[in-house]
């Protein structure tokens, strides 16, 4: 086996490794190890301009006396899409050498706009075009579902986000197999687009475990490390029955498990760096059959028998698309995602106008 195991199982199945993390230093090390993709969201964002403060303090500077009618907000937002464009730049040779179908960096639209399916349609578009090799993160919330079938149909590569059940990534997928057809039907290419759609294992899990807390359910504590893996090898049984074209993605990681229970399929991987140096220095050895091995019925049964909120990320049926923006793993994500948002105006702000009582 290689030195990492993510190249091991890059290089001996169809299973791929994107870094989550745009940071050009982060990104740099993980295609050493196989990776040929990137994903970005406004926490991961965040987290890179304070990882380079002196680099985009000053572009901060730079940019707000060029734009000066520009709000702080909008300063914010400009420095993310100028971090997203040097990050696709490095995974240029990726995009071309798997035609478009890795090689991408993921923008996430402003996640203000998650009730605006036509404003979320419109700014997927308009990130598509910063770069050749974007694809653009839409949430999974009741509005948003129209959105992947116009926007996939106006040629938009798109990544599915907050997203935590087998259900969303139901209705992902036909919105796009939608879009693809209309696209099909026109004439117009499809041959590079790469649609994923993610599940955030982690964040399934964490839902489960406030359903815990909340109602007072004893479980052994580890089965509940199981939830988001479960969902997802029921989501990819239904992909590969179903034949969609979009492919399933892992992120939001919180134990090894979530990249190791879910290796051999085509599907993409996508653990924060962290996890990444963690898992190298670990020695554990892929097994590269593990999305083919079902969670064991001592895990699943109990699961299913005493939470609510695991049969509604595990049965396709148990969550509607009515509900979609309701689900406790939206909710949760969402407001991460927008206090996000309000803390990069706010570190923008803090460079421009510094508090002078510190």
């Amino acid at each position: 086996m290689s030195d990492s195991p993510f190249k091991y199982a890059a290089d001996n199945s169809p299973t791929v490794l994107w870094n989550d993390s745009a940071d050009p230093k982060e990104l740099a090390d993980a295609i050493s190890w196989g990776a040929v993709g990137a994903t970005c969201n406004p926490v991961i964002a965040l987290t890179a301009l304070k990882q380079n403060k002196e680099h985009w303090t000053q572009r901060i500077k730079d940019y707000s006396k060029q734009n000066p009618s520009k709000t702080d907000d909008a300063i914010g937002w400009a420095m993310v899409e100028e971090l997203s464009i040097n990050a696709a730049k490095l995974l240029e040779p990726a995009f071309e050498k798997y035609n478009g179908r890795n090689g991408r960096l993921s923008v996430q639209t402003d996640p203000r706009l998650f009730r605006d399916a036509k404003a979320l349609t419109d700014q997927a578009e308009y990130f598509s075009k910063l770069a050749k090799n974007i694809i653009v993160k839409i949430p999974v919330t009741t509005e948003a579902v129209s959105a992947f079938e116009e926007a996939t149909y106006r040629g938009v590569s798109l990544n599915a986000t907050v997203s935590f059940t087998v259900a969303q990534t139901i209705a992902v997928a036909e919105a796009i197999e939608r879009g693809l057809k209309r696209r099909e039907a026109e004439g117009k290419d499809i041959s590079q687009m790469g649609p994923v759609c993610t599940i955030m294992v982690g964040r399934t899990d964490d839902w489960v475990k406030v359903e815990a807390d909340k109602k007072g359910i004893s479980v052994d504590p580890g089965i509940m490390e199981w939830a988001g893996i479960a969902a997802f090898k029921n989501a990819y049984k239904i992909y590969q029955e179903r034949g969609y074209r979009t492919r399933l993605l892992a992120a939001a990681f919180r134990n090894h498990m979530h990249w190791s229970e879910i290796l051999g399929g085509d599907v993409v991987i996508s653990p924060p760096y962290a996890w990444q140096v963690r898992i190298n220095k670990s020695g554990i050895k892929p097994d590269l059959h593990s999305i083919e091995k079902p969670v064991e019925s001592r895990i699943l049964d109990p699961l299913l028998e005493k939470f609510d909120e695991f049969r509604k990320a595990y049965n396709e049926k148990d969550l509607p698309v009515s509900e979609f923006s309701n689900y406790g793993a939206t909710v949760r994500t969402l407001r991460g995602f927008l206090q996000s948002t309000r803390d990069l105006e706010s570190l923008v702000q803090d460079v421009l106008l510094p508090n002078p009582d510190k």
